[in-house]
């Protein structure tokens, strides 16, 4: 806790504590054996005291009290020393990761209202993950006892198991349960969002402590660096470590990934601002060209994508679901489905479609194009991602950019807007195939007979007369009456002449 002025931090101010766990016997352990050692037992006097000012059996908010119950708990004067006993104590918890500190200043009383919030102790796996912890305790009580204590605390697999061949045999959720979707409930989808207004009110800080930690950050950045001044500065900005973390799982970064970018020229303004769009952009260069390293991104996709949650968290209405496509059917719900397009970034979302290679790079391209000039949100571009796999289209850059114009052009700014942008395509594009179907069938029942066989036209055709054949043939008594007329005719003609 960092305070200047000590009138500003008494007895008399008001608190209270936000918690959302409840300890465990593995949890009391924990805080027993490897926290107490580290920053003493009146800290973790402390930490319980403020752990129990709501029941163990509920989460939230303790009712507000006075700071003078907790100087009269811990048998501290109620004056500048307990206080500065306090000050301190709240400090180890806070560099340790088990309390973070807020103060609230309430216009209504002129004063401020401190909430203590408390986190819950490391598992022993995650304890020993954790470098500056480890290195810590080992400071405290040395690499034997050390040692001996990670034996206690973690039981080995068994050796049978290690090397034999695992098989998967849990049943997934959606092959014994179907929701039903086609239902709208209003009135249980606000109590839901109500019920959860406090984590959505506290996302950033979810972020911040289960990203990429201050510290972590600030170990593995080099001392000598033009940049370190501000580096340091972000322990005092979590807005800032918020940004940094959703940089970082957008574009997959590790943490030295992420301190180099850090490092880089301009991405810090002289007064100490972060200039995201210039570190988004020095992480999609760097994204594109370590892209040949998809082997090792995958082993720690699921690792970062548990730690790492972005600002908002947003979920979607049932009346604006969108249908899973049959490639992705056995692999997530619609509720999952949805999710995953409302809040993961693009590049997540193409992996999900090219899972039988890596994403080419005309396709990265257009999309890098979409997301950073013409500033397309991410929800609008994983539904055109959405719309590209189901309505069969082309993934060449003509089709891509089309589709994104079009919804540049009409102002789609919102999941929902994007929604109703898709179902108006694919029931434009039913009603003409419907009307070309149609078409077809009444031009082919006029030429259609009553058998079902094609009729060819009639045309007139002249046939010889059969019936004049005989009497061609004249009589030798004709043929000369014949001769007998033309000689006439002759001699009239030569009298003439």
């Amino acid at each position: 806790m960092r305070m200047t002025n000590m009138l500003h931090f008494t007895e008399n101010h008001r608190f209270c504590v936000n918690r959302e766990f409840s300890l465990s016997s593995l949890d009391y352990k924990m805080l027993a054996m490897m926290y107490q050692p580290m920053i003493g037992g009146l800290a973790i006097s402390f930490y319980q005291a403020l752990y129990q000012q709501m029941s163990a059996e509920k989460v939230g908010f303790s009712p507000m009290e006075q700071q003078r119950k907790l100087f009269l708990l811990l048998d501290l004067e109620q004056n500048e020393r307990g206080r500065k006993y306090i000050i301190e104590q709240s400090s180890k918890l806070e560099a340790i990761g088990l309390l973070q500190t807020t103060r609230k200043f309430v216009p209504e009383e002129e004063d401020y209202i401190f909430v203590y919030t408390l986190f819950a102790p490391l598992g022993p796996n995650e304890f020993f993950r954790n470098q500056h912890l480890t290195l810590l305790l080992r400071d405290k009580v040395g690499k034997f006892m050390l040692l001996s204590l990670r034996e206690d605390l973690l039981s080995p697999e068994p050796e049978e198991c290690r090397e034999a061949a695992e098989e998967n045999l849990s049943v997934p959720f959606y092959e014994l349960f179907r929701l039903n979707t086609q239902v709208v409930d209003y009135e249980l989808e606000q109590a839901l969002y109500e019920a959860s207004a406090s984590k959505q009110g506290d996302a950033r800080m979810d972020v911040t402590t289960k990203g990429f930690k201050y510290a972590d950050i600030i170990m593995r950045f080099p001392r000598g660096a033009s940049n370190r001044v501000f580096v340091e500065a972000l322990k005092h900005k979590p807005e800032h470590m918020v940004a940094i973390n959703i940089v970082a799982k957008k574009y997959n970064l590790s943490l030295q990934e992420t301190c180099r970018l850090l490092d880089e020229d301009g991405v810090f303004t002289e007064e100490g601002e972060l200039v995201m769009d210039l570190m988004q952009y020095n992480a999609n260069l760097f994204y594109r060209q370590s892209k040949k390293r998809d082997e090792e991104r995958e082993r720690t996709t699921t690792k970062s994508e548990d730690e790492v949650e972005t600002s908002e968290e947003q979920s979607v209405e049932m009346a604006f679901y969108l249908e899973v496509p049959q490639q992705l059917r056995g692999e997530c719900t619609d509720h999952q489905y949805n999710y995953i397009m409302r809040n993961e970034p693009y590049t997540a979302v193409l992996k999900m479609f090219f899972t039988q290679g890596s994403i080419p790079d005309g396709v990265l391209n257009i999309f890098e194009k979409i997301d950073l000039n013409y500033k397309l949100k991410e929800e609008v571009i994983n539904v055109l991602i959405h719309f590209l796999h189901i309505d069969r289209r082309s993934w060449a850059k003509s089709s891509i950019e089309a589709v994104a114009s079009d919804m540049l052009g009409k102002q789609i700014n919102t999941y929902e807007q994007a929604v109703e942008y898709v179902r108006e395509k694919i029931n434009y594009k039913q009603r003409a195939a419907s009307k070309v179907e149609s078409a077809k069938a009444g031009g082919g029942a006029a030429t259609r007979g009553r058998q079902g066989k094609t009729q060819k036209p009639h045309i007139p055709i002249v046939l010889p007369d059969t019936g004049t054949t005989a009497s061609t043939r004249l009589s030798a008594e004709e043929l000369e009456a014949a001769r007998r007329m033309a000689q006439k005719l002759d001699e009239r003609f030569n009298r003439k002449n």
